[in-house]
């Protein structure tokens, strides 16, 4: 696959927030204790769970306001675009799925996974037709049309699920087209299936759009479960590595608090998403939400049997070196700082 394309909303933002990079001065890079005018973070609409709990009870703005820190939270489209605005400095940091984030560091780009966003033990992802459609298995959908944005986890739990019966890619007709298309066309006809994020495909099925055809959550496949990274802009990483360990701090902070406090967590994540209160507990079923951001051994061994599978899918091109993406510091760093301040 070569480049993705973009949907012309994000390039619109890609382009306001490079002008914006570009009148603001360099940062006073390299310099001890120095400090950003503005923070940047990207996530995928409608944000991660810790994006949400972040722009929902302004966390990172109290955290940097003494310091005169402006905090913007940002989403996409897509983590293709999103990634994309990472590489280029448009962004700080990311909070967004491991596909793109894995096809960004196997580019070569000055990036460094920090941490996890989220490490969720079910997949997130679900493929539904229309209520009244004669499809019944995955099978059933060659020579099909199927939505869903290229690129994504959608994409490649998609394509491992077809490939288990027997199908690849290939053999249906991929559109890539989002929720807020692929939706509506489901409902006209004009498309097949929908391969989408649980919260989104269950409000079609509860509306009464849509029946489920495959729930990977319940496929019998928990090492389709891969989790999602943080990753951060090389450039800023180097230039600011104190403020780095004290985002991560904050995030350490939400993902216990988000434990410790389950129905208002599902509460906020249930506002801010439009998503069903069913969904969103099916999805963290355990009652915990696997935010904690440590990467570890076997997080990494995830991600890159997650890179094997794109590789030879043609998800991805070049290779990812664990060794200098993953940069364990800033989170060892944030973790001391959470121990200071009890």
């Amino acid at each position: 696959m070569d480049h993705l394309p973009l949907p012309r909303r994000s390039l619109l933002r890609l382009l306001a927030l490079g002008l914006a990079l570009s009148a603001a001065p360099a940062p006073a890079a390299f310099a001890e204790g120095a400090k950003p005018d503005v923070i940047r973070i990207g996530s995928t609409a409608p944000g991660h769970l810790k994006f949400i709990l972040f722009r929902n009870q302004k966390l990172l703005e109290k955290e940097f306001e003494k310091d005169g820190i402006r905090v913007e939270l940002t989403t996409f489209d897509g983590g293709s675009s999103a990634s994309f605005a990472l590489g280029s400095g448009a962004i700080d940091l990311t909070y967004i799925g491991n596909n793109p984030s894995l096809r960004l560091a196997a580019s070569g780009a000055d990036v460094k996974a920090i941490g996890l966003s989220s490490s969720v033990p079910s997949n997130e992802t679900s493929v539904v037709v229309r209520a009244d459609s004669p499809i019944r298995s995955l099978a059933d959908l060659k020579g099909k049309k199927v939505a869903y944005l290229s690129g994504t986890v959608r994409h490649s739990t998609f394509a491992k699920a077809i490939e288990a019966d027997g199908l690849s890619v290939k053999d249906v007709e991929s559109l890539n087209i989002g929720i807020e298309n692929s939706g509506p066309a489901l409902a006209r006809g004009d498309v097949d299936a929908i391969v989408e994020s649980t919260g989104p495909a269950q409000k079609l099925v509860e509306a009464g759009q849509a029946r489920v055809l495959f729930d990977a959550a319940v496929s019998g496949k928990p090492e389709w479960a891969v989790p999602f990274p943080i990753s951060v802009n090389g450039a800023f990483a180097k230039a600011y590595p104190e403020i780095v360990e004290r985002i991560l701090k904050v995030d350490i902070e939400t993902a216990r608090w988000a434990d410790a406090h389950p129905d208002e967590t599902v509460a906020i994540f249930v506002k801010e998403t439009g998503n069903s209160e069913a969904a969103v507990r099916a999805t963290y079923a355990d009652g915990k939400f696997h935010l904690d951001p440590e990467i570890t051994p076997k997080a990494v061994e995830a991600l890159a049997g997650e890179e094997r599978f794109m590789a030879e899918s043609g998800l991805l091109k070049g290779k990812v070196d664990y060794d200098s993406w993953v940069d364990r510091r800033f989170y060892d760093g944030a973790l001391a700082q959470v121990a200071a301040s009890n």
